[in-house]
């Protein structure tokens, strides 16, 4: 079986998601010596159709730490990146940081924290 990826989005520019959540997660990233990959802002990357996400988006399933999950998949799609069915989004704006570190962290797909699609 293979190795989830991990994306982490920094939400620089829409400041939607609280710093204490951001930092916390993020050190926990750099502290854990899983590789991981880190990026400014998703929504800025997608407006700018940055071929980046595409690259993402391929692939093996991706563990992202971001918004709302329906966000994230749009932001993806609008760019001609659609998410692998497998992948997890992560929303730091209603888990905390505690919760979104273990599922990152985590060998397997399936948390249980994965929102409705309707948030």
């Amino acid at each position: 079986m293979s190795e989830n990826r991990i994306l982490y989005c920094h939400c620089a520019y829409a400041k939607v998601v609280p710093v204490e959540t951001k930092e916390q997660v993020l050190e926990q990233l750099a502290n854990s010596g899983v590789a991981f990959e880190a990026v400014a802002d998703l929504c800025e990357m997608s407006a700018r159709k940055d071929p980046s996400l595409k690259r993402l988006a391929s692939g093996e399933p991706l563990k992202v730490a971001a918004c709302y999950p329906r966000a994230v998949r749009w932001l993806f799609q609008s760019s001609g990146a659609k998410l692998n069915g497998n992948s997890e989004i992560l929303n730091m704006r209603t888990l905390t940081a505690g919760e979104v570190g273990k599922a990152l962290l985590e060998p397997e797909n399936g948390s249980e924290l994965n929102e409705k699609e309707e948030e």
